[in-house]
């Protein structure tokens, strides 16, 4: 058995500075089912917590620097906490630096302290590794600073830290998922009103295997965000506060007064809007047909009408589909804001491996290459670990 990431950090920290952490903080990832850039424009999201994420062995330390060391990365990054937070290198550790804002701008003094970063999220794979970094940042803050913010609270933090040091307006989602996932649910997670509903998942029919194509995507690099701005002018040209607010049939009139490229933005927010409310149903009556259906138009909208799919997340997707149903796939998609990234795929628990082995050899024939892959449950959100073990913040 390999060590886990929390056995990982906690050892690592030990040899770094010779004294036990004080805490181990952990945060997940997040996979979504369906709803894919819809949570900027309002609308409903089905996000999971996965089985892989970020942890943060730390203790306090007097001298009001924060010093965290990536074990993966093998760089340091050390600023002051006593002074005003501001971006600087590296490039990740902005990410930590807005948290400790947040909690400064909320008038928390945060101490300085030690850090060891220990995660088996791939970057840039689509899975929220940022996000996870960020909640992992926050949990471990609240121990630091014996504060405890309400879950929405603390995702809404995390969340303006990304805006504000990292650069990407991304929604609610990511963070949401991390904070809120609970083990064995997907998360119907209503963007407008913040209302998070957890569903249950039939584990034992079908699995998630989520395929990683090694393709880094970039979100801070603008296409994230024209895709954003352009849904907000879309909605103040047709008169609504988000595109929440527009339904599928008056798509006629959007086309009339929209240019084609923005157009079909607006066709694939609304659509999507529509299936993910179509999907809540098809899991509660564990219709898997009906939900493979809706996971396939969900990719074929965003790979045509988003423009955020590449050749490489198609290939995948394109291959699960020609497995299909009867080799145990029952849904395939794209997942997360794409320009690579991951695909998430329902599989028949017995049929993983042979779906893997397949998916493996066409990806080598067209690339060169293999995807990554994981097989994950849903998992229990961000929570803190001390002498006592986990701390598991209670679900709502």
């Amino acid at each position: 058995m390999l060590p886990s990431p929390a056995e990982t950090a906690r050892a690592l920290f030990r040899q770094r500075h010779g004294r036990p952490a004080r805490w181990v903080a952990r945060a997940p990832g997040r996979v979504n089912l369906i709803g894919e850039h819809v949570d900027y424009n309002d609308g409903p999201v089905l996000p999971l917590a996965i089985d892989a994420g970020v942890v943060l062995a730390g203790s306090p330390r007097a001298d009001g620097l924060a010093r965290i060391w990536s074990a993966s990365l093998g760089q340091l990054a050390e600023f002051s906490v006593a002074e005003t937070i501001r971006p600087g290198a590296p490039a990740w550790s902005n990410y930590l630096r807005g948290v400790v804002a947040g909690f400064q701008r909320r008038g928390v003094t945060v101490p300085g302290f030690d850090a060891v970063l220990v995660s088996d999220l791939p970057h840039g794979s689509g899975l929220s590794s940022s996000a996870a970094l960020e909640v992992a940042t926050a949990t471990l803050l609240e121990a630091l600073t014996e504060t405890t913010l309400a879950p929405a609270e603390k995702a809404l933090l995390c969340q303006r830290a990304e805006h504000e040091f990292a650069g990407v307006p991304c929604g609610i989602m990511d963070q949401f998922a991390s904070v809120f996932g609970r083990k064995d649910h997907v998360l119907l997670l209503d963007c407008r009103s913040r209302e998070v509903s957890p569903i249950a998942w039939p584990g034992s029919e079908a699995s998630f295997l989520i395929m990683d194509t090694r393709v880094k995507h970039r979100l801070a690099d603008g296409a994230y965000a024209q895709r954003r701005a352009s849904c907000e002018l879309a909605a103040k040209t047709l008169g609504v506060t988000s595109l929440r607010d527009f339904p599928v049939k008056r798509l006629p009139e959007a086309e009339a007064k929209l240019d084609p490229v923005t157009f079909r933005r607006v066709r694939h927010v609304v659509t999507e809007i529509a299936r993910t409310f179509h999907a809540i149903p098809t899991i509660n009556h564990n219709d898997f047909h009906a939900l493979g259906k809706l996971m396939a138009a969900s990719h074929a909208s965003l790979r045509d009408d988003y423009e955020v799919s590449c050749p490489e997340l198609d290939a995948l997707v394109r291959a699960a589909e020609a497995i299909g149903p009867a080799g145990g796939v029952l849904g395939c998609r794209m997942t997360g804001g794409g320009f690579g990234g991951s695909a998430i795929a329902l599989v028949r628990p017995e049929a993983v491996e042979a779906v893997k082995d397949a998916i493996r050899n066409d990806c080598r024939k067209l690339f060169g290459n293999e995807p990554g892959f994981l097989v994950t449950g849903a998992a229990e959100g961000a929570a803190l670990e001390s002498g006592g073990g986990l701390q598991e913040r209670p679900c709502p």
